[in-house]
Formats: structure tokens, sequence, C-alpha cells
């Protein structure tokens, strides 16, 4: 599968897909058809048809797709079936909250330590996570081979801390704080931008 060429909203898309096939009744529907989901989801049927051919062709006319397995289409599409290590650096509130939501890990994503500018937080244990100075960052990342990270410093942080990631070989980068980072092409940025989703919500209303 050519990744390159899904397009971004398709992506985004497909968790909604996913959760709502896994709340679910077993019982009731071991197979499913697009438009359900469409339905249920408030969706294009023919959108979401096109969404799922990325992931399966197990799709059949009148019989659609058998729960289960594309279930596991979606998984495998998303990287929801693999374990990644990943970091985290900004051990502030935002940080200590996500350490402690442990929501990365139904996503694939594995937080083994959280790194942070500030002396008197090294040693502290966030949900079975060692918080450890910053200046640690780099010789942990290549010694455990650890190539994403998550980002959860200040605005004027942001771009110091960046760098220390890219020095430590990190290539793929979750970003909360709302700025623009400076990075080489072939590192992967995703900035969780809650201006964006309050922009879809006001003008949903409107």
């Amino acid at each position: 599968m050519d990744y390159d060429n899904v397009s971004r909203q398709t992506i985004i898309r497909l968790p909604s897909y996913l959760n709502y096939l896994k709340n679910l009744t077993n019982d009731r529907y071991t197979n499913i058809s697009a438009t359900i989901i469409a339905n249920a989801l408030g969706l294009n049927d023919v959108q979401v048809r096109k969404d799922l051919s990325v992931v399966s062709s197990a799709g059949k006319p009148k019989v659609g797709y058998n729960r289960e397995e594309l279930i596991k289409d979606i998984e495998s599409f998303l990287g929801y079936d693999t374990h990644n290590r990943a970091v985290l650096v900004g051990a502030g509130n935002l940080g200590q909250a996500l350490l402690s939501h442990d929501g990365f890990s139904k996503y694939g994503i594995d937080i083994v330590a959280a790194f942070d500018k500030d002396a008197d937080k090294a040693g502290m244990m966030i949900n079975g996570r060692e918080v450890r100075p910053i200046e640690e960052l780099s010789s942990f990342c290549k010694r455990n081979r650890i190539r994403i990270g998550v980002l959860t410093v200040p605005e004027e942080r942001a771009q110091e801390a960046c760098d220390c990631m890219l020095e430590a070989g990190i290539v793929a980068i979750l970003n909360y704080a709302q700025v623009y980072l400076v990075v080489p092409a072939e590192v992967k940025v995703e900035t969780e931008t809650v201006a964006y989703a309050i922009s879809q919500l006001i003008n949903h209303i409107r």
C-alpha cells in the first residue's frame, strides 16, 4: 500500500469507523455494509465505501464486510496492531495527564519514559514511567532505538525541545505545542491543533 497516496481525511475517518465497529454487539453484526456505517456516523456511503477500499478488498455486494476481519484490516493499516515505543518530552501538567491516562497504548504506542528540563522532576514516577533529565534523551533513544516522540512543552520552548528530539534520532513527532516546528524533510510532525477543532465546531453550528 502506498500510504502517501491516501488522503489525510481518509486517515482521520478510519479511527471513527474502527471505534464504531468495536462497539457493535457480535451477535447482531457478523457482517456489516458501508451503508450501515455511513448512516450511523452521518457520512456519505460512497465516501465510506471508498475509504474502506483503501484498507480492505473483502467487501461483497449485498453481504458487506465481515466485521471482525474489517476491524483487523483497519487496525493493521493504522498500525494499531503493532507496538511502537515512544518518549514524551515535557512532564508538566499536560505531559503528566497524558502519561496518567495511558490512552496511547490502544493506538500501538507505548510511552516508555518522559524527559524534562526541570531537574526537580527527575526521578518522578508517573504511571510506571520515570521522568528523566532532558540531557539523557539522546542516549536513551539511541540505546533503545526509539523513533517516536510526544512533545508537550510550552510554546516558547517547543523548538528547543524539538531540536533535542531530532538529535536523539526521533523521526515522528506528535506536537501538542501550538507552534510551527522547523524540522528536516524526512521528519514527520503532527500537531494537535485545538484551534482547528474549535473552528470546525463553530462552523457546524453556524
